[in-house]
């Protein structure tokens, strides 16, 4: 269980160092105004979804689930476990969101600034800092 465990913890910090990366590329795309720049946005961005943070959000999940499966019963019992799972429903959801926005700037239809971008870069850290928060301390 604990080397489960361990790769649980890998897999979920390489999801995100993605999560965080990503919206500061879309930072600087959006920033972008020559089509050297853009189109090397597009290829960093591409390759950070796909190669990065998808495989790293599918092996995050799996081995949850698996820990899971250990002991459904009791963790199903835990406040805090309940509190987790919520936070990494919005995390996918965010995760979709930036690959739908990844796909916007693929097809030049960006819409939003790069304030907006910052801002949005934020979450995934409110996120985390909740997640081990209550995996941590266990407050419920």
């Amino acid at each position: 269980m604990l080397w489960i465990k361990a790769f649980h913890v890998i897999f979920m910090v390489t999801w995100f160092a993605g999560l965080f990366y990503l919206p500061r590329l879309f930072v600087y795309h959006a920033m972008a105004n020559d089509d050297i720049s853009i189109e090397r946005f597009k290829i960093m961005e591409r390759k950070l979804y796909y190669g990065i943070m998808l495989p790293s959000a599918l092996l995050t999940l799996i081995t949850g689930i698996w820990l899971l499966s250990f002991n459904v019963t009791g963790y199903m019992q835990a406040g805090w476990l309940h509190a987790k799972l919520t936070l990494v429903v919005l995390l996918i959801l965010y995760h979709l969101y930036c690959g739908h926005l990844r796909t916007c700037f693929k097809n030049n239809r960006n819409t939003h600034s790069h304030v907006f971008y910052r801002w949005l870069n934020e979450f995934p850290v409110i996120v985390l800092i909740a997640i081990v928060i209550l995996v941590i301390v266990k407050p419920f």
